[in-house]
């Protein structure tokens, strides 16, 4: 009988060690979601907010190559982190980053006027104008263009699209409106950055109403195709619901790790 008690208390102590190991690892696991991830959270954003269900051959069409992923942590939103974020988008484009991103030169043939190799949007001008900060090293030479509507006329927009562009930040409205005008072009981009992070009100690029649905017109009519054909990245910077359920929609398949 003493035996047995030992037994038990012995076997009760290896489960709770397995249980809380077992916790551990899910936590760990859960503290920096991959490309993969973020791309099932990405797609079933995409689902809600166009309400639709993707068939599985177009699920198929969405690859974890497609998302840059950040080499820090997206919880805070200060100078220094959107410094790193320009920081891992120069890393993103590997030994001609500089040519990429600085030169400040029109190049007949190669590099055309208005089009950037990196587009930021965000909510608001406020938005816009904070990520920017995190590529002012890059933009001595050939400075970055702001597309918003706050305080800048669309005519002076269209106006400094007219010479080399790296990299531009703004809003979903106007950068639609910019493209469809042909003022801003999409030949060089290879980056997307979608600010995450919420306003003063709590509201993100995501989630506030207008603009939401402002940028996944833009994004169905002039980002989904380069993106699904590989010559288009999505990079998430900010905090995001990383385990989104939608009722009744296909997701990404989750990778066996």
């Amino acid at each position: 009988m003493a035996i047995e008690k030992v037994k038990r208390k012995r076997s009760a102590t290896e489960n709770n060690d397995d249980r809380s190991e077992k916790k551990k690892t899910t936590v760990s696991s859960s503290s920096k979601e991959g490309a993969g991830e973020q791309l099932r959270f990405f797609v079933d954003q995409f689902q809600e907010a166009n309400h639709c269900q993707l068939s599985s051959i177009e699920l198929e069409s969405f690859k974890d190559t497609s998302i840059l992923e950040l080499s820090h942590s997206q919880d805070t939103d200060t100078d220094n982190d959107v410094k790193m974020l320009g920081d891992d988008i120069k890393a993103a484009f590997g030994k001609s980053w500089k040519e990429v991103l600085c030169e400040g030169d029109l190049l007949q043939g190669k590099i055309p006027a208005g089009s950037p190799s990196v587009v930021i949007l965000s909510s608001s001008a406020l938005r816009s104008i904070h990520l920017l900060k995190g590529f002012r090293s890059f933009t001595k030479q050939c400075s970055a263009v702001k597309l918003f509507s706050k305080h800048i006329k669309l005519q002076e927009q269209t106006s400094l699209l007219k010479n080399r562009v790296n990299i531009a930040s703004g809003t979903p409205s106007r950068i639609k409106k910019l493209i469809d005008m042909e003022a801003l072009g999409l030949s060089r981009l290879k980056v997307l950055v979608l600010d995450m992070h919420p306003d003063v009100k709590g509201y993100s690029l995501l989630t506030l109403p207008q603009v939401r649905d402002e940028f996944w017109d833009l994004f169905k009519n002039y980002f989904y195709q380069p993106m699904i054909q590989g010559d288009l990245r999505i990079c998430l910077y900010g905090p995001y619901q990383s385990a989104v359920r939608l009722k009744g929609k296909k997701r990404l398949p989750v990778a066996d790790k």
